[in-house]
């Protein structure tokens, strides 16, 4: 799975969000506090709030601040927020893929793919990744011992 810049600026924006849950904060200061351009975080943010992730306040107290509380917002809403279906092949949904000949097994290779992905974004609140308490089987896909090398 590749994560898209947007995606990553995304997720890191929704945590600065969390961390100042209910707090509203400006683009500029999420912006310092994730190191990263305005320009590019503003688009982003517009893709969360019209997802419903986020919500905006207008004027000299305004910012943003998450639709709802950190606890209930996963990681998974968030990547398909800013960059739609999580698991895509040729544009297509996993399910929609149909072949023939020695690969027309692949689509249930590539609905296996998708709900592996499921299975960890879905499943991590804003909050447990804030804490670093996230549930036991996420916790123990790090600690294989093959999980930190790059294939």
């Amino acid at each position: 799975m590749q994560i898209s810049a947007r995606g990553d600026y995304a997720v890191r924006a929704a945590l600065s969000l969390a961390q100042a849950y209910p707090a509203l904060m400006s683009a500029q200061a999420i912006a310092q506090d994730q190191e990263m351009p305005r320009k590019f975080l503003e688009a982003v943010l517009a893709d969360l709030r019209r997802a419903g992730v986020v919500r905006a306040q207008r004027g000299a107290e305004g910012g943003y601040t998450l639709s709802h509380p950190p606890r209930d917002v996963t990681i998974g809403q968030i990547l398909r927020a800013v960059d739609g279906p999580l698991a895509g092949v040729r544009g297509l949904r996993p399910e929609e893929t149909q072949y023939s000949g020695a690969a027309e097994n692949l689509p249930n290779l590539w609905v296996a793919v998708r709900a592996a992905v499921r299975e960890v974004v879905d499943e991590v609140s804003l909050a447990e990744l804030i804490s670093g308490r996230m549930p036991a089987h996420v916790r123990k896909l790090t600690t294989r011992p093959d999980a930190w090398q790059p294939r």
